[in-house]
């Protein structure tokens, strides 16, 4: 992906402050913790309990973007539960524990729910939250990832988006399977993850229906509502590729579609490299919003903004939000300090690209880029293995990143890099990773001793030297002035993307 990140400042909303602060209702219980404890967002997530399914149903009108929702989410507490929370920002109506009325209380973007009875351990569980609001009105320490279009809406965004649309517990940690339903004005479009199952019209509404089968992070779930070509066509592994392209692109419509349908022999390209795809459906979106300045790579179906079609067709941003597939949706960050996992991976396969399409190899590449950067740029300073909060979608933790593996290339050798990172996906399917996993992993697989080239590459700040510690070899400093043809692409996804950090 390539998104600034916004940061949740807890914010008193409501009646709210009062009822946080009562004692947890009495019994065997206590409450689940208000965050899954990760060192950048302490507040993402929520402890007590694990979900398996989300059920979200929607009616949104596009003309003042008002949005009712019931939203039920079937979990499992961890622990005897006497509270829990939410992550959720829009106004809420009522929730129902396990069919009962239970008590709730709103700061911000969290949401404590005090249920009837307290929750067994294991016990599988329902929340049924019914809601209303207007998204793009409500801020929550300054942030509002929802973005209005001007035909609809586009709920996408990283590390946080989904509280402005359904509640749920929002950490890649926790992932759930989805079916999502929104009515809107008839001639309108929906598009979401997964497989459209149905599609019905009623007194002026049209419901959509999306089903998502496979586990999914909760920033990964999207919904893009408007005046779409929204078209199903065959797509790779036998697949059905659904594609959605506003109507209003313009000058980029051509350039776009030359792009996005591309997606299945990129598919094809980064299946031979890194294992079979992950999912059942793929695809992608294009939005008119000239307010979106970045592509994410939901589950599935990437959205992309207008503007990577600006100087032509892009299959660069095509190739990294389709590599996520792998790296950062199928095999999501343990905590958002592991972001390398996601973005360097994304943009190495960039490179891969590249070099199979003949336009410069991931060797030029990082020559190229190595010597373009001197040694007192601040890039240098962003160690990418922990960029911290201000940097965890930064320069370096695309661009060192992608240097990283390509060094890790040089000292372990290509055999022995792919069958690691064939591994890591394979082993790693629809759960989470850490960085030291895959050190591990890696070492493992070369039978190399790789301490040293990780911490001289992913945590410590500087220029790295040429050597064999470090997998940079003495040509690398003395690039040539001509860019490979590839940079081009590469330079004008990247710097729209790092614009709008």
């Amino acid at each position: 992906m390539f998104r600034r990140h916004g940061l949740r400042v807890a914010a008193a909303t409501c009646c709210a402050a009062a009822f946080l602060a009562q004692p947890a209702a009495a019994g065997t219980g206590s409450p689940g913790a208000p965050g899954l404890g990760d060192p950048y967002f302490p507040e993402y997530g929520n402890g007590g309990y694990d979900v398996s399914h989300y059920d979200v149903q929607l009616r949104y009108d596009p003309a003042d973007d008002h949005l009712a929702g019931t939203t039920t989410i079937v979990a499992n507490p961890t622990q005897d539960l006497s509270a829990f929370n939410l992550d959720f920002a829009l106004p809420v109506k009522s929730i129902r524990v396990n069919g009962a009325p239970a008590e709730f209380g709103q700061r911000g973007s969290e949401l404590t729910v005090t249920p009837s009875q307290d929750l067994p351990e294991g016990a599988p569980a329902t929340f049924v939250v019914e809601y209303a609001g207007v998204p793009s009105s409500v801020e929550v320490g300054g942030t509002n990832p929802w973005i209005r279009t001007p035909d609809g809406a586009l709920a996408a965004g990283q590390p946080e988006i989904s509280a402005w649309w359904f509640p749920g517990n929002d950490h890649p940690r926790d992932k759930a399977t989805f079916d999502i339903s929104v009515a809107v004005p008839d001639g309108t479009k929906v598009v979401s993850n997964g497989t459209n199952t149905d599609t019905e019209s009623q007194a002026g509404w049209t419901t959509w229906k999306w089903r998502n089968p496979k586990p999914t992070a909760t920033y990964l779930a999207f919904i893009g509502i408007g005046q779409y070509a929204v078209e199903t066509k065959p797509g790779a592994f036998g697949q059905q590729s659904v594609t959605a392209y506003a109507e209003d692109l313009g000058p980029n419509a051509g350039a776009a579609r030359a792009s996005v349908e591309r997606t299945p022999e990129i598919l094809e390209f980064l299946s031979g490299l890194f294992g079979e795809y992950p999912f059942q459906t793929q695809g992608g979106l294009v939005s008119a919003s000239q307010d979106m300045g970045f592509a994410l790579e939901n589950q599935g179906r990437p959205t992309y903004s207008p503007k990577f079609f600006d100087d032509g067709a892009n299959t660069s941003v095509v190739v990294h939000e389709n590599a996520h597939q792998w790296f950062g949706d199928s095999v999501s960050v343990d905590t958002w300090r592991n972001i390398w996992l996601n973005e360097g991976f994304a943009t190495y396969a960039e490179w891969l690209w590249s070099e199979a399409k003949g336009n410069g190899t991931a060797q030029e590449l990082f020559d190229h880029y190595y010597s373009a950067l001197p040694a007192d740029d601040p890039f240098w300073q962003v160690p990418p293995g922990d960029p911290g909060v201000e940097n965890v979608f930064g320069d370096a933790v695309y661009d060192r990143g992608a240097m990283t593996l390509h060094a890790l290339r040089n000292v372990i050798g290509d055999e022995a890099l792919l069958d690691a990172v064939r591994t890591w996906v394979s082993e790693k399917r629809y759960s989470n990773g850490k960085i030291e996993d895959f050190i591990a992993l890696a070492e493992q697989r070369s039978g190399k001793q790789l301490d040293e080239f990780f911490r001289i590459w992913l945590f410590t700040p500087g220029k790295p030297a040429p050597g064999a510690d470090s997998g940079i070899p003495e040509s690398a400093t003395r690039a040539g002035s001509t860019p490979p043809k590839s940079v081009a692409e590469i330079d004008a996804t990247h710097q729209r993307v790092h614009d709008h950090h």
